[in-house]
């Protein structure tokens, strides 16, 4: 998931300043590499205050996922793929917007939970899940538009809506993976334009470039 637009807190909400720190500084470093004091300066706090909102890191970091979720869910309900009348033209748009957003450093167009829970899947439960939780909601926003496409299409087969929903974010992540480790955003570009046929293939529908040979 992009980061979404960041949010400039008034000067005494520490904790939304915390947290607005930890995404960035997570995103740039990973979660182990964030140090309460890196939060603390960036945020602009004291100890004393980072501690008074966040008893332990893994509360910060649940929090932190929480937040990423509300801020990005109010950002993709908002992005101009819904616009299309038709369900598989919208899903074809999630895929041309998720790749048109991948652009800058790989901190800002990678995602935070993706990230978090790469790390500490098995050294905490409750980052793990919270960080689930994000990716797999956010997977199930793209179902109902999965569902009307195959019922308009006659299309069935050995899998369903939810699964392919869940594919998309596994391509997602992903990408984000390796153009990380390829240090280049155009890696992960290329994998959306796979997945975008992909999902063509799926529905039997031609490439736009294929139409106008």
């Amino acid at each position: 998931m992009p980061r979404p637009t960041k949010h400039h807190p008034e000067r005494g909400d520490a904790r939304a300043r915390l947290l607005d720190a930890a995404q960035a500084t997570i995103l740039a470093k990973g979660f182990a590499a964030a140090s309460v004091e890196d939060l603390c300066q960036a945020a602009a706090v004291t100890k004393g205050s980072y501690f008074h909102h966040f008893k332990t890191k893994e509360a910060l970091g649940v929090a932190a996922a929480e937040h990423w979720t509300e801020t990005t869910s109010a950002f993709f309900a908002a992005a101009p793929y819904h616009a299309p009348d038709d369900p598989l033209d919208r899903l074809l748009a999630y895929v041309a917007f998720r790749k048109s957003i991948i652009s800058g450093e790989l901190s800002e167009f990678s995602c935070l939970v993706g990230t978090m829970v790469q790390e500490v899947y098995a050294t905490s439960p409750a980052i793990r899940d919270a960080c689930g939780a994000s990716i797999l909601g956010h997977a199930a926003t793209l179902e109902a538009d999965i569902g009307a496409a195959m019922k308009e299409r006659s299309i069935s087969g050995g899998w369903t809506a939810e699964s392919l929903a869940r594919h998309t974010q596994t391509v997602i992540q992903g990408a984000f993976v390796l153009a990380k480790a390829g240090d280049d955003p155009a890696l992960a570009r290329e994998s959306l334009d796979h997945l975008d046929r992909y999902i063509r293939l799926l529905f039997n529908c031609p490439d736009t470039e294929e139409v106008l040979a």
